[in-house]
Protein backbone atom coordinates (compact mmCIF):
# COMPACT_ATOMS: atom_id res chain seq x y z
CA UNK A 1 0.00 0.00 0.00
CA UNK A 2 0.89 3.81 -0.85
CA UNK A 3 2.22 5.81 1.68
CA UNK A 4 -0.21 8.74 2.74
CA UNK A 5 1.08 11.89 1.07
CA UNK A 6 0.69 15.18 2.78
CA UNK A 7 -1.23 17.83 0.02
CA UNK A 8 -2.10 20.60 2.00
CA UNK A 9 -0.09 21.89 5.21
CA UNK A 10 -2.53 23.68 6.57
CA UNK A 11 -1.18 23.39 10.26
CA UNK A 12 -4.86 22.87 11.47
CA UNK A 13 -5.15 22.98 15.28
CA UNK A 14 -8.50 20.30 14.92
CA UNK A 15 -8.90 19.61 11.35
CA UNK A 16 -11.94 17.35 10.30
CA UNK A 17 -14.80 17.02 8.69
CA UNK A 18 -13.47 15.79 5.22
CA UNK A 19 -16.51 15.68 2.68
CA UNK A 20 -16.05 14.86 -1.04
CA UNK A 21 -18.07 16.72 -2.98
CA UNK A 22 -18.76 14.57 -6.55
CA UNK A 23 -20.69 17.48 -8.42
CA UNK A 24 -17.59 19.70 -7.55
CA UNK A 25 -14.84 17.34 -7.59
CA UNK A 26 -13.49 18.83 -4.58
CA UNK A 27 -13.19 18.27 -0.81
CA UNK A 28 -14.38 20.46 1.75
CA UNK A 29 -12.54 19.84 5.67
CA UNK A 30 -12.57 22.06 8.34
CA UNK A 31 -10.47 23.26 11.18
CA UNK A 32 -13.04 22.79 14.18
CA UNK A 33 -10.53 24.94 17.09
CA UNK A 34 -9.38 27.50 13.76
CA UNK A 35 -13.26 28.50 13.23
CA UNK A 36 -11.82 27.68 9.54
CA UNK A 37 -13.47 25.52 6.24
CA UNK A 38 -10.85 24.59 3.65
CA UNK A 39 -11.73 23.56 0.26
CA UNK A 40 -8.72 21.60 -2.24
CA UNK A 41 -10.06 20.54 -5.47
CA UNK A 42 -6.38 19.57 -7.71
CA UNK A 43 -7.71 21.67 -10.35
CA UNK A 44 -8.53 24.64 -8.72
CA UNK A 45 -5.91 24.86 -5.65
CA UNK A 46 -6.79 25.89 -2.31
CA UNK A 47 -9.67 28.21 -0.41
CA UNK A 48 -10.45 28.90 2.87
CA UNK A 49 -13.02 31.09 4.90
CA UNK A 50 -12.78 32.73 8.11
CA UNK A 51 -15.65 32.34 10.47
CA UNK A 52 -16.48 33.46 14.04
CA UNK A 53 -16.98 30.39 15.49
CA UNK A 54 -16.28 26.87 15.36
CA UNK A 55 -17.22 24.66 12.25
CA UNK A 56 -17.05 21.09 12.37
CA UNK A 57 -19.43 18.57 10.45
CA UNK A 58 -20.42 19.15 6.79
CA UNK A 59 -23.14 17.86 3.87
CA UNK A 60 -23.97 19.31 0.78
CA UNK A 61 -27.42 20.14 0.16
CA UNK A 62 -29.28 18.14 -2.56
CA UNK A 63 -31.78 20.69 -3.58
CA UNK A 64 -29.86 24.27 -3.01
CA UNK A 65 -26.52 25.29 -3.40
CA UNK A 66 -24.04 24.61 -1.06
CA UNK A 67 -23.43 23.21 2.35
CA UNK A 68 -25.47 22.29 5.63
CA UNK A 69 -22.29 22.12 8.88
CA UNK A 70 -22.81 22.04 12.58
CA UNK A 71 -21.34 25.45 14.17
CA UNK A 72 -21.34 25.59 17.95
CA UNK A 73 -24.82 24.99 19.31
CA UNK A 74 -26.66 24.59 15.60
CA UNK A 75 -27.06 23.85 12.34
CA UNK A 76 -26.38 26.10 9.63
CA UNK A 77 -26.47 26.41 5.70
CA UNK A 78 -23.43 27.97 3.76
CA UNK A 79 -23.07 29.39 0.33
CA UNK A 80 -19.51 29.28 -0.14
CA UNK A 81 -20.25 30.89 -3.79
CA UNK A 82 -21.99 33.68 -1.96
CA UNK A 83 -20.24 33.40 1.36
CA UNK A 84 -23.84 33.40 2.71
CA UNK A 85 -25.08 31.96 6.54
CA UNK A 86 -27.94 30.84 7.04
CA UNK A 87 -29.23 29.94 10.40
CA UNK A 88 -31.22 26.62 10.39
CA UNK A 89 -31.78 25.03 13.47
CA UNK A 90 -30.57 25.82 16.90
CA UNK A 91 -29.51 22.60 19.63
CA UNK A 92 -28.15 23.10 22.62
CA UNK A 93 -27.96 26.94 23.07
CA UNK A 94 -28.33 26.41 26.78
CA UNK A 95 -25.08 24.58 27.23
CA UNK A 96 -22.21 26.63 26.95
CA UNK A 97 -19.46 23.94 27.33
CA UNK A 98 -20.98 21.87 24.51
CA UNK A 99 -20.23 22.17 21.21
CA UNK A 100 -21.22 19.89 18.01
CA UNK A 101 -18.49 17.57 16.83
CA UNK A 102 -18.57 15.31 13.52
CA UNK A 103 -21.63 14.17 11.88
CA UNK A 104 -23.25 12.77 8.32
CA UNK A 105 -25.93 12.18 6.70
CA UNK A 106 -28.09 8.90 6.32
CA UNK A 107 -29.12 7.79 2.97
CA UNK A 108 -32.51 9.86 3.23
CA UNK A 109 -30.56 12.98 3.74
CA UNK A 110 -30.97 12.74 7.00
CA UNK A 111 -27.84 14.92 9.02
CA UNK A 112 -26.70 13.02 12.48
CA UNK A 113 -24.51 15.09 14.45
CA UNK A 114 -22.84 14.74 17.96
CA UNK A 115 -22.00 17.02 20.49
CA UNK A 116 -19.56 17.27 23.33
CA UNK A 117 -18.00 18.83 26.19
CA UNK A 118 -15.11 21.16 25.27
CA UNK A 119 -13.13 19.57 28.12
CA UNK A 120 -13.15 16.27 26.88
CA UNK A 121 -14.18 14.87 30.39
CA UNK A 122 -17.96 15.58 31.28
CA UNK A 123 -20.58 13.05 29.76
CA UNK A 124 -22.96 15.93 28.61
CA UNK A 125 -22.87 15.10 24.64
CA UNK A 126 -25.28 13.61 22.78
CA UNK A 127 -26.37 12.54 19.05
CA UNK A 128 -28.91 14.41 17.18
CA UNK A 129 -30.91 13.77 14.11
CA UNK A 130 -31.69 16.49 11.72
CA UNK A 131 -34.84 15.43 9.16
CA UNK A 132 -35.40 17.94 6.31
CA UNK A 133 -38.09 19.59 7.76
CA UNK A 134 -35.54 21.13 10.51
CA UNK A 135 -36.90 18.97 13.13
CA UNK A 136 -34.13 18.09 15.12
CA UNK A 137 -34.55 15.06 17.86
CA UNK A 138 -32.03 14.14 20.50
CA UNK A 139 -31.00 10.27 19.71
CA UNK A 140 -28.51 8.98 21.97
CA UNK A 141 -26.73 10.90 24.93
CA UNK A 142 -23.97 10.32 27.60
CA UNK A 143 -20.86 11.00 25.41
CA UNK A 144 -18.02 13.61 26.70
CA UNK A 145 -16.97 13.19 22.88
CA UNK A 146 -18.85 12.00 19.92
CA UNK A 147 -17.78 10.51 16.80
CA UNK A 148 -18.67 9.30 13.76
CA UNK A 149 -21.33 7.80 12.73
CA UNK A 150 -20.83 5.74 9.54
CA UNK A 151 -23.36 2.88 8.71
CA UNK A 152 -22.94 -0.29 7.52
CA UNK A 153 -23.30 -1.47 3.55
CA UNK A 154 -26.88 -2.60 3.85
CA UNK A 155 -27.51 0.65 5.97
CA UNK A 156 -29.09 -2.08 9.03
CA UNK A 157 -26.26 -0.84 11.02
CA UNK A 158 -25.38 2.57 12.43
CA UNK A 159 -21.62 3.17 14.23
CA UNK A 160 -20.80 6.10 16.42
CA UNK A 161 -17.81 6.77 18.61
CA UNK A 162 -17.45 7.40 22.29
CA UNK A 163 -13.81 8.48 21.72
CA UNK A 164 -12.71 9.26 25.15
CA UNK A 165 -14.11 5.59 26.60
CA UNK A 166 -12.47 4.35 23.59
CA UNK A 167 -15.47 2.52 22.10
CA UNK A 168 -17.31 2.34 18.80
CA UNK A 169 -20.91 1.46 19.67
CA UNK A 170 -23.45 -0.43 17.29
CA UNK A 171 -27.15 0.50 17.18
CA UNK A 172 -29.79 -1.65 14.76
CA UNK A 173 -30.87 1.31 12.26
CA UNK A 174 -34.37 1.58 10.67
CA UNK A 175 -33.81 3.49 7.70
CA UNK A 176 -37.47 4.67 6.68
CA UNK A 177 -37.95 6.06 10.42
CA UNK A 178 -35.04 7.26 11.45
CA UNK A 179 -34.66 5.05 14.17
CA UNK A 180 -31.92 3.45 16.31
CA UNK A 181 -31.92 0.83 19.02
CA UNK A 182 -30.13 -2.13 20.35
CA UNK A 183 -27.00 -0.39 21.08
CA UNK A 184 -24.04 -2.32 21.88
CA UNK A 185 -20.01 -2.27 22.03
CA UNK A 186 -18.80 -3.20 18.90
CA UNK A 187 -14.79 -2.13 19.44
CA UNK A 188 -13.30 -1.38 22.41
CA UNK A 189 -9.28 0.14 21.67
CA UNK A 190 -6.73 0.25 23.89
CA UNK A 191 -5.00 3.01 24.79
CA UNK A 192 -2.10 1.81 22.92
CA UNK A 193 -4.33 1.76 19.87
CA UNK A 194 -5.81 5.48 21.04
CA UNK A 195 -9.27 6.85 20.85
CA UNK A 196 -11.69 6.55 18.06
CA UNK A 197 -12.33 9.48 15.95
CA UNK A 198 -13.76 10.15 12.29
CA UNK A 199 -14.59 7.15 10.10
CA UNK A 200 -16.25 6.10 6.67
CA UNK A 201 -17.10 2.90 5.27
CA UNK A 202 -16.38 1.72 1.51
CA UNK A 203 -18.02 0.17 -1.12
CA UNK A 204 -17.05 -3.32 0.45
CA UNK A 205 -18.84 -2.71 3.61
CA UNK A 206 -15.28 -2.11 5.47
CA UNK A 207 -15.02 0.34 8.23
CA UNK A 208 -12.17 2.98 8.05
CA UNK A 209 -11.63 4.48 11.93
CA UNK A 210 -9.11 7.08 12.40
CA UNK A 211 -7.08 6.46 15.93
CA UNK A 212 -6.04 9.46 17.63
CA UNK A 213 -3.52 9.37 19.22
CA UNK A 214 -1.97 6.67 17.24
CA UNK A 215 -0.94 7.82 14.43
CA UNK A 216 -2.93 5.27 12.06
CA UNK A 217 -6.26 4.46 10.36
CA UNK A 218 -7.77 0.88 10.56
CA UNK A 219 -10.16 -1.05 8.04
CA UNK A 220 -12.63 -3.48 10.19
CA UNK A 221 -14.89 -5.97 8.38
CA UNK A 222 -18.39 -6.37 10.03
CA UNK A 223 -16.97 -8.75 12.54
CA UNK A 224 -14.54 -5.96 13.40
CA UNK A 225 -11.48 -7.60 12.38
CA UNK A 226 -8.88 -5.46 11.20
CA UNK A 227 -7.82 -6.11 7.52
CA UNK A 228 -5.65 -2.76 6.93
CA UNK A 229 -3.70 -0.79 8.47
CA UNK A 230 -2.69 3.28 7.62
CA UNK A 231 0.29 4.49 9.18
CA UNK A 232 0.92 8.88 9.09
CA UNK A 233 3.31 10.73 10.05
CA UNK A 234 1.27 12.43 12.83
CA UNK A 235 -0.51 11.43 15.67
CA UNK A 236 -3.44 13.04 15.81
CA UNK A 237 -5.54 11.56 13.22
CA UNK A 238 -8.75 12.90 13.02
CA UNK A 239 -11.08 11.39 10.07
CA UNK A 240 -11.09 10.14 6.64
CA UNK A 241 -13.35 10.08 3.58
CA UNK A 242 -13.41 8.60 0.18
CA UNK A 243 -12.57 10.88 -3.07
CA UNK A 244 -10.90 11.60 -6.15
CA UNK A 245 -11.63 10.03 -9.73
CA UNK A 246 -13.69 6.99 -8.63
CA UNK A 247 -13.98 7.54 -5.08
CA UNK A 248 -10.64 5.44 -4.61
CA UNK A 249 -8.76 8.15 -2.95
CA UNK A 250 -8.91 8.29 0.99
CA UNK A 251 -8.72 11.84 2.57
CA UNK A 252 -7.24 11.77 5.94
CA UNK A 253 -7.38 15.13 8.42
CA UNK A 254 -4.88 15.34 11.42
CA UNK A 255 -4.32 17.91 14.21
CA UNK A 256 -1.11 20.08 15.96
CA UNK A 257 -3.77 21.12 18.83
CA UNK A 258 -2.06 20.25 21.99
CA UNK A 259 1.08 19.09 21.15
CA UNK A 260 4.37 20.49 22.64
CA UNK A 261 6.94 22.62 20.76
CA UNK A 262 9.04 19.43 20.83
CA UNK A 263 6.15 17.11 19.35
CA UNK A 264 5.39 19.69 16.70
CA UNK A 265 9.38 19.44 15.58
CA UNK A 266 8.80 15.86 15.54
CA UNK A 267 6.05 15.78 13.47
CA UNK A 268 5.93 18.57 10.88
CA UNK A 269 2.69 17.67 8.82
CA UNK A 270 0.50 17.54 11.94
CA UNK A 271 -2.91 19.52 11.21
CA UNK A 272 -2.29 18.45 7.35
CA UNK A 273 -4.61 16.94 4.89
CA UNK A 274 -3.04 13.63 3.57
CA UNK A 275 -4.23 11.65 0.62
CA UNK A 276 -3.97 8.11 -0.66
CA UNK A 277 -4.68 5.95 -3.08
CA UNK A 278 -6.30 2.82 -2.46
CA UNK A 279 -7.67 0.03 -4.42
CA UNK A 280 -10.82 0.35 -2.77
CA UNK A 281 -13.21 2.21 -4.09
CA UNK A 282 -15.49 4.24 -1.07
CA UNK A 283 -19.64 5.37 -1.49
CA UNK A 284 -20.73 9.31 -2.74
CA UNK A 285 -21.82 11.22 0.34
CA UNK A 286 -25.13 11.54 1.17
CA UNK A 287 -26.50 14.71 1.07
CA UNK A 288 -29.27 16.74 3.16
CA UNK A 289 -32.37 17.00 1.63
CA UNK A 290 -33.78 19.87 3.42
Amino acid sequence: MNTPECIWNAHAALGEGPLWSVREKALYWVDILGHRLHRYSAAEGQRTWQFDQEVSALAERADAPGLVMTRRHGFAGFNPATEEMQPLTQAETGMPDNRFNDGKCDRLGRFWAGTMDFGCTKPTGSLYRLDPDLTCTRMDSGYAVTNGPAWSADYKTLYHNDSVNGRVYAFDFDLERGEISNKRTFLQFSKEDGSPDGMTTDAEGGLWIAHWGASKVTRHDPEGKITRTVMLPCSQVTSCAFGGPGLTTMFITTAADGLSPQQLEREPLAGGLFALDLDIAGVPANQFRG
